[in-house]
């Protein structure tokens, strides 16, 4: 069964009783797995004052304490990982090996957390006069407030969890109300783990209100969110008019350039694949393909033919391999890059209009002949969905990737050490994957520049956002 969902404040599992709830739907079968209860201002204000009284505790708790606290539930996000997965799958609607690989990947953030955290170090300056000592410490910020979306539930919620937990700071989380179940699980493990009250905290509520509650709150000294541009610019910009630290993953249109010297047969069956991951629901997935000339020809083919052999379906499903949109509103979404690509003259050389039937389906879809203003060319289409066009030489690709605003992954494709450093150079994106899909690891930093972001999570940058830095002077 879909378990109950709830808010989770100051240690208290607290169900809906009186409070406005909205339904959970199965985005395969349209069906209502449950209800979620929404935060009042007064369960807000609970969670910022328990969040404000377990700082001052949290804040001076060992590192091995917190490193002990962070590696239990790294060992039991193994031990849940199934039942956590069906219900991502349930609520989420990726297919059942993908939300396991999830869950499963994220005990490695749990442990490189663990491990990071008892090595928060702050530094001696040597002083001009030898009777004085000058240190630098390194001290939790405070109270954060984050916000993680629906289309890696369990992967964006708990990066922020633990940094946050790790550096010694306390947190309110409000998940995607869309794809609940797993960060309920995460408050349920980290409860289990003997996390003490009020170290996290768990919302939810109408996204607008709850930000802007939570972030004008004067208890609150740090923002984390992951989600689209236009949401963290506001965001960014209320946190900035309380002079509030920020960290900001946002949207990508992340380009793909194939050149001549490539293995084309394999570029375009691990770029197929990797396209239809989530259904193409991904900040870092492949959006714009650039492929040179000469091999134009040869990769669409093989990158079709393998588009086409995707089974597309409910994610419990034995054999599928990409599952529905998210939520209802995305499938009109998706179809008007489509009709946009149309209307410019565009080729739809596979897919190109919703399944119909129950359930949020649209299927692999590949477009050819588009210019570089056409809307599936400038703004990040969020789906399973791929331009295609060709390119002449690096210098003319390297100017049609950096042309936009965004800057988060980028995937090249060759085998000149040449062409791979000059791309490496002068590509514009806080990521750069040369010949494989190497981003995301625990222990490397994920984030992005331009319009995709401000700051980094995971890696040794990974509690950067969360510390303040202190100078202590003494004779």
């Amino acid at each position: 069964m879909y378990p109950k969902q709830s808010l989770y404040i100051n240690g208290e599992f607290i169900s809906g009783e009186g409070r406005k709830t909205q339904d959970i739907i199965n985005p395969a079968t349209q069906e209502v797995l449950g209800h979620l209860p929404h935060a009042s201002q007064a369960d807000l204000d609970m969670a910022l004052q328990a969040a404000e009284a377990a700082f001052a505790k949290w804040k001076k708790s060992s590192p091995m304490d917190r490193s002990a606290i962070l590696r239990k539930v790294g060992q039991l996000t193994r031990d849940r990982a199934q039942e956590i997965a069906r219900n991502m799958t349930l609520d989420q609607g990726k297919p059942l090996a993908e939300a396991l690989g999830e869950v499963v990947g994220c005990a490695d953030h749990c442990d490189w957390h663990a491990e990071e955290c008892r090595r928060i170090y702050g530094r001696v300056v040597l002083p001009r006069n030898p009777d004085v000592r000058q240190l630098v410490l390194k001290e939790p910020i405070g109270v954060c407030v984050a916000f993680t979306p629906w289309n890696f539930p369990y992967n964006q919620a708990i990066r922020k969890i633990c940094a946050a937990v790790g550096a010694g700071c306390t947190v309110i989380l409000k998940g995607p109300e869309d794809s609940p179940s797993a960060v309920m699980a995460i408050a349920q493990m980290f409860h289990d783990a003997g996390l003490p009250p009020g170290v996290l905290n768990l919302v939810w509520g109408e996204p607008a209100k709850v930000s802007d509650y939570l972030i004008r709150s004067p208890i609150s000294r740090k923002v984390s969110f992951t989600g689209s541009v236009p949401v963290g610019k506001q965001l960014a910009s209320l946190a900035g008019a309380h002079m509030k630290r920020v960290t900001m993953e946002l949207g990508g249109h992340s380009p793909v350039i194939v050149f001549d010297d490539a293995d084309i047969d394999r570029a375009a069956t691990m770029l197929a694949k990797f396209k239809i991951r989530n259904a193409g629901q991904v900040c870092v997935s492949p959006t714009r393909f650039y492929v040179q000339k000469k091999v134009y020809d040869k990769f669409l083919a093989k990158f079709l033919d393998v588009l086409k052999s995707v089974k597309v379906g409910n994610g419990l499903d034995e054999g599928v391999e990409m599952g529905p949109l998210a939520h209802e509103r995305r499938v009109p979404a998706i179809a008007r890059f489509v009709e946009d690509a149309r209307k410019r003259g565009g080729k739809i050389e596979l897919g190109g209009d919703a399944i119909s039937g129950k359930g949020f389906f649209f299927p692999p879809t590949v477009i050819t002949g588009l210019k570089d203003d056409a809307m599936l060319m400038t703004e990040e289409p969020f789906g399973p969905v791929a331009p295609v066009v060709p390119f002449d030489n690096i210098d003319e690709v390297i100017t049609r990737a950096n042309s936009l605003p965004f800057g988060l992954s980028s995937y090249i494709f060759t085998n000149s050490l040449q062409t791979a450093t000059k791309i490496s150079n002068s590509i514009e994106a806080g990521m750069v994957n040369i010949n494989h899909f190497g981003s995301a690891l625990p222990e490397t930093p994920f984030g992005g520049i331009k319009d995709s972001g401000i700051g980094s999570e995971g890696g040794s940058e990974t509690f950067d956002g969360y510390l303040v830095t202190k100078f202590v002077t003494h004779i």
